[in-house]
């Protein structure tokens, strides 16, 4: 299953992400909240918006892969969701307004393809069958 790869590069991701806000909080003695520093505050953020996006994106990769969707479509859209990933991550740390909202573009405009894909893979015959 090549959807496995991705699922493993986003969990890994996340992890990531989750560390680094781990790091943080500890940094700065903050245990709940984000203290009211800059830097928690955006780890935070980039770590919830992963979380908000990582694992719809998954799931959509998994049933085209599931539905017959090709290899080749497989990979695209998941690489350019993971490379939208890695623009927002970038423009969220460097405050870099254009990063962050190509990255945005990029993530959002690839899950629409997969869940455009989604809908033209799905095996119609037997989701409309009255058994």
């Amino acid at each position: 299953m090549v959807s496995a790869l991705y699922v493993v590069l986003g969990a890994l991701f996340l992890i990531k992400f989750s560390f680094d806000v781990v790091r943080l909080r500890r940094q700065y003695h903050v245990s709940h909240g984000d203290g009211g520093f800059y830097e928690l505050q955006i780890a935070i953020r980039i770590h919830g918006n992963s979380v908000e996006t990582i694992p719809i994106a998954m799931l959509l990769l998994v049933m085209m892969e599931m539905n017959g969707a090709d290899i080749w479509l497989l990979h695209l859209v998941a690489l350019l969701f993971f490379l939208g990933r890695c623009l927002h991550y970038y423009g969220m740390r460097t405050s870099t307004l254009l990063w962050r909202k190509n990255g945005m573009i990029i993530t959002l405009m690839s899950l629409v393809a997969m869940i455009i894909l989604n809908l033209l893979f799905l095996p119609w015959d037997l989701v409309l069958t009255q058994r």
